[in-house]
């Protein structure tokens, strides 16, 4: 259960404990009523009024039953607060107004009915105006509560809906900028890949030399590899995130000696790793070993790699380092979002990665995932 679930069934159990408990002190205060005057009713009047007290407790799911039921108790004057109770229930759940209106009047006319026989006139005029906030009173609390449950329900779904089209309006930026992104690595990235592979391929063709037609050739299949993720990459921004089914799979564990083979560097690769791993975890051990080949052959040219894959029953342990160079580093572009990406990458699997390098130049990189199989 999410935390979101979690709150939202705190609050929904608070509330009915809440709406329990205030039906239970409202049945009390019923029950008091009936206990002041106890001595001076007679054993019907007791029934009526317990009858009442026992419609408060279904108020909620059953207002106009409750409020029928406290009626025999106000005509004779042996119930006074289940009414306003009962009344104002009713007028919580009712939206239409004759209903409202008669329900006050039947009211009115029970409170007054048992003191209808006044001895002197000069009572009837207070007996009418208090009978009138008595029935009244409650139905304007009941119409003012539920005006603002409906308001707040209304200022809900506005919310709602401002929240989904600030939602709406994210996703058009993250559309406009993904389809931004698409045209650039098709029209901009590709086009000069593609030139590489053309260029490499003529060299491996013309070059009099072995050494050089075998680096062209690497450079030839680097690039063709390239342009295939590029492509695949552009159509998952096309696709807005989705799932696209390439031609390639994404890279595995099986891919990792070509990767190393194909680096240009005296590496070595030493793993006990097995192809029983979630794909997730493949691709971040492949990307962690590309992206430290990388960075060994930018600030270490001519230095010994050694690339080392270790499992275990709880983790699997990655591992590239490097000697001290032995010339002079390449100046290429690097906005560092090499190992940024990749130490994002192993958190979102609930791994961790470290990077240490030394003085003389040598750099070793380490991440640790935690072993999982595809079903987990």
């Amino acid at each position: 259960m999410t935390l979101r679930a979690r709150d939202r069934l705190a609050a929904v159990t608070r509330t009915r404990w809440f709406a329990v408990v205030t039906d239970l002190a409202l049945a009390g205060a019923a029950v008091v009523d009936v206990v002041v005057l106890l001595p001076e009713w007679t054993p019907f009047e007791v029934a009526l009024a317990a009858i009442a007290v026992l419609g408060l407790l279904v108020r909620r799911r059953l207002p106009w039953v409750a409020f029928a039921l406290v009626l025999p108790g106000l005509v004779v004057d042996a119930m006074t607060i289940a009414a306003p109770i009962a009344l104002y229930s009713v007028a919580v759940r009712e939206r239409r107004l004759p209903p409202l209106v008669a329900a006050g009047a039947v009211t009115f006319a029970c409170f007054l009915l048992p003191d209808w026989q006044l001895p002197e006139l000069d009572y009837l005029a207070p007996s009418l105006l208090y009978a009138l906030l008595y029935a009244a009173t409650p139905i304007a609390l009941g119409a003012l509560v539920r005006t603002r449950r409906e308001l707040s329900d209304r200022v809900a779904d506005l919310s709602a809906a401002r929240e989904a089209e600030r939602r709406r309006d994210e996703q058009d930026v993250l559309r406009r900028e993904r389809a931004r992104l698409s045209r650039e690595m098709h029209d901009v990235v590709s086009h000069q890949v593609s030139l590489i592979a053309v260029q490499a391929g003529a060299l491996q063709v013309s070059s009099p030399d072995p050494a050089a037609r075998t680096a062209a050739g690497v450079i030839r299949s680097l690039a063709v590899r390239t342009l295939d993720e590029l492509r695949q990459m552009v159509g998952v921004l096309r696709a807005e995130g989705a799932p696209t089914g390439g031609d390639k799979p994404q890279p595995t564990l099986d891919d990792l000696p070509r990767l190393v083979a194909d680096s240009g560097l005296p590496a070595e690769l030493i793993t006990d790793v097995t192809d029983d791993l979630a794909p997730p975890l493949q691709r971040a051990v492949y990307r962690t070993i590309q992206e430290g080949l990388t960075n060994a052959r930018k600030h270490a040219p001519g230095a010994a790699v050694r690339v080392s894959v270790r499992t275990s029953t709880a983790t699997i342990d990655v591992v590239v380092e490097n000697d001290p160079p032995t010339g002079a580093a390449l100046i290429l572009p690097s906005g560092g979002a090499g190992l940024r990406g990749l130490r994002e990458r192993a958190e979102l699997l609930g791994g961790r990665l470290t990077a240490a390098g030394g003085p003389d130049g040598a750099f070793r990189l380490a991440v640790s995932l935690p072993r999982r199989t595809p079903e987990s």
